[in-house]
């Protein structure tokens, strides 16, 4: 089989941006008021044939920023247990700097240009960290501002499914309702249904990089 070099694709295929899946818990639906409790992140590769795969897996818990509203109704909703002495959490400033430092890594050395968010209903997400990241004064966010890519919306398309679970299921991935609504579960289900939609469009023929690249995933 050929191989196109994988730094290269993964920066051609996306013009220049990186795809990293992530997924936030939340205490309600207001990004500039509700606080954000956790964060699960994904970075991808790609390998010598083109295909997206995980790459690495963050996962924060984060700590309400002051005056944090935490609606009773998103707790009931993702079981989270706020005042538990079990759950180990940092400052929105110090997870999101040492996510975004990760997510620069990985823009680099896949010769990329800039992270852009993938996530399910993803501006819900966007909104979400770029607001802490507003409110923590980050300078280099690494993501782009407003792009973001919706894997509710290439379900739908792919799958005929817009919940993230059914569309798991319908496109056989494995999910556990049970640890549903945890950020790091989620994030990798995001990622695992984001790769194989993208695969399985280069293997129907959808992504001729090159002649070549056409003519192998043709006969693919």
């Amino acid at each position: 089989m050929p191989d196109f070099g994988s730094m290269t694709l993964l920066a051609d295929r996306f013009r220049g941006f990186l795809p990293v899946v992530i997924d936030v818990e939340t205490g309600g639906f207001n990004a500039s008021t509700d606080a954000l409790l956790e964060v699960g992140a994904a970075t991808l590769s790609m390998d010598g044939m083109g295909l997206l795969e995980i790459d690495d897996v963050y996962s924060y818990h984060i700590e309400p920023f002051a005056g944090a509203n935490i609606e009773d109704s998103a707790i009931e909703f993702t079981g989270i247990d706020v005042e538990s002495g079990n759950r180990e959490t940092q400052s929105e400033s110090s997870a999101l700097k040492e996510l975004f430092q990760h997510i620069r890594s990985s823009v680099k050395a896949h010769d990329c240009t800039r992270a852009v968010m993938v996530a399910h209903n993803a501006h819900f997400d966007l909104g979400f960290m770029n607001a802490a990241s507003n409110r923590c004064n980050i300078k280099r966010n690494p993501f782009h501002p407003f792009s973001c890519m919706d894997t509710a919306t290439l379900a739908g398309l792919a799958y005929g499914q817009t919940v993230l679970a059914k569309a798991c299921k319908t496109a056989g991935i494995e999910f556990s309702n049970k640890k549903a609504h945890s950020a790091a579960y989620d994030a990798q289900k995001t990622a695992e249904l984001f790769c194989m939609i993208v695969n399985k469009w280069q293997a129907l023929g959808g992504w001729p990089l090159t002649n070549n690249m056409a003519d192998y995933s043709m006969e693919k």
